[in-house]
């Protein structure tokens, strides 16, 4: 490892114990390889980091759908680190660590807003998509929303019972967000703002029967998109973000933070925008106060004027070229029938990285 970022890290890891006070370090389940037998061994519901009482009790009530909730954290970390691949910060995990992010979900800001969105889309997405695949017995299809058929097609196959995911992900990501602090509210928005996308996002898929492909009959069902499709949308709500200031109110059970759009000539967020309201570092240097590893060694785009080109993507210091032999198949030939044959060809590619 780089001595900088070996710094950083063992930086990361003496200041854990600030880092965990206010995390959701039960999302560090998607990458414990002892989680993947929790449908069969209920007794690891204890052993799971950071659960509130009612994520711990609704645990042990649903064994059976945990596996998925796991997944679906695990395919919202995916989603994030293709989302910001070519960003300053690309969602960079900690291997060991239960605050799987490091520092960086400490603040307010916008990288956490969409940390918050897409683990609990992939919460919802996840366990949907396991009812619809028949591996749970407390749930299923969806029959509630099929309604009269269209001309030319009738109901069929198993319509994905969405609501169903979304009030899994909404009991069990929101069970922790129950505090009167402005970081509970903006949690609490941002993970209904994931889940809010997939509802919106629902479509009808349809299949054709007849003779030698013919659609004389066509069967649909009510389908969620891919997974990639809620990541993109919801990375342009990341880049549209509403700012917002904290605001105390007294009530009975004492002091209440709410949140408030920071500018008014701008049109309020609505349930399907993200919110924040501390800013973003720069993530150019390495910094084991924010968690920001640098953009040091990085592999950038030269050709690009974006954000993923070297200008901005290595801050102004500049970048490195070297070259990198890569094998690749070529020359393929189709054979009837049927199979394709290629050749081997080495091919010379500049790589560009951050200085």
């Amino acid at each position: 490892m780089e001595p900088h970022l070996l710094g950083l890290l063992l930086g990361l890891l003496l200041s854990g114990t600030r880092v965990l006070a206010g995390y959701p370090i039960w999302w560090s389940l998607a990458l414990g390889q002892q989680y993947t037998s929790l449908g069969s061994q209920p007794l690891l519901c204890g052993s799971i980091p950071g659960l509130v009482p009612k994520q711990l009790r609704f645990c042990r009530n649903y064994i059976e759908i945990m596996p998925s909730v796991a997944e679906g954290v695990k395919l919202g970390i995916q989603e994030c680190q293709h989302q910001f691949r070519g960003r300053r910060w690309n969602c960079t995990t900690i291997d060991d660590s239960l605050a799987i992010f490091g520092p960086v979900l400490d603040k307010a800001t916008r990288e956490s807003a969409f940390v918050h969105a897409i683990a609990s889309a992939g919460v919802a997405f996840a366990v949907t998509r396991s009812c619809a695949e028949g591996t749970s017995t407390i749930c299923g299809c969806d029959s509630h929303h099929k309604g009269p058929p269209g001309e030319g097609w009738k109901w069929g196959g198993c319509s994905e019972d969405a609501d169903f995911g979304v009030l899994v992900s909404r009991e069990f990501a929101d069970a922790r967000e129950n505090r009167p602090d402005a970081r509970s509210a903006m949690n609490k928005h941002n993970n209904e703002a994931g889940r809010t996308t997939i509802l919106d996002h629902m479509h009808l898929k349809c299949k054709c029967h007849g003779l030698s492909g013919s659609c004389e009959v066509k069967t649909c069902w009510w389908a969620q998109p891919d997974f990639r499709a809620i990541g993109d949308f919801l990375k342009d709500k990341y880049d549209s973000a509403s700012e917002m200031v904290v605001e105390k109110h007294r009530e009975s059970r004492g002091w209440v933070e709410t949140l408030r759009a920071k500018y008014a000539l701008f049109k309020p967020p609505t349930e399907r925008d993200l919110v924040y309201y501390e800013n973003s570092p720069n993530f150019c240097e390495p910094n084991p106060e924010t968690g920001s590893f640098g953009t040091r060694d990085r592999t950038c785009n030269v050709t690009s004027h974006g954000i993923d080109g070297c200008d901005l993507l290595c801050c102004g210091r500049g970048h490195n070229t070297r070259t990198e032999k890569r094998k690749e198949k070529c020359h393929c030939v189709f054979h009837w029938c049927c199979y394709v044959s290629c050749q081997e060809c080495i091919r010379i590619y500049d790589v560009h990285t951050c200085k």
